[in-house]
């Protein structure tokens, strides 16, 4: 199997963090709605950001899950329906 790297930007441009923040908690909170969990199954880096923003919980735990906090959960539906959902006049 290969070995897997983290991903580098190019030295010209950077990561807009913020912005892969919020995709990944929308991902967390449309895993949580659906199944009462959210695998944290995403880059550690943002996972922590997340944390600091007391958003989640600690990924840092031996837990394979995290926890949305209330303010997570709010903000990571607002960006999940911000990001993925047509509106039914738009499809």
């Amino acid at each position: 199997m290969a070995k897997k790297t983290q991903y580098k930007p190019a030295p010209d441009f950077e990561l807009e963090k913020d912005r892969i923040d919020d995709a990944v908690l929308a991902l967390l909170y449309l895993n949580e709605h659906l199944s009462g969990m959210a695998w944290k199954t995403f880059a550690w880096d943002a996972m922590d950001r997340l944390h600091a923003k007391a958003l989640i919980s600690n990924p840092a735990s031996k837990n394979k899950s995290v926890a949305l906090t209330e303010d997570g959960a709010r903000l990571g539906q607002a960006m999940f329906e911000r990001m993925f959902v047509v509106k039914a006049t738009e499809a």
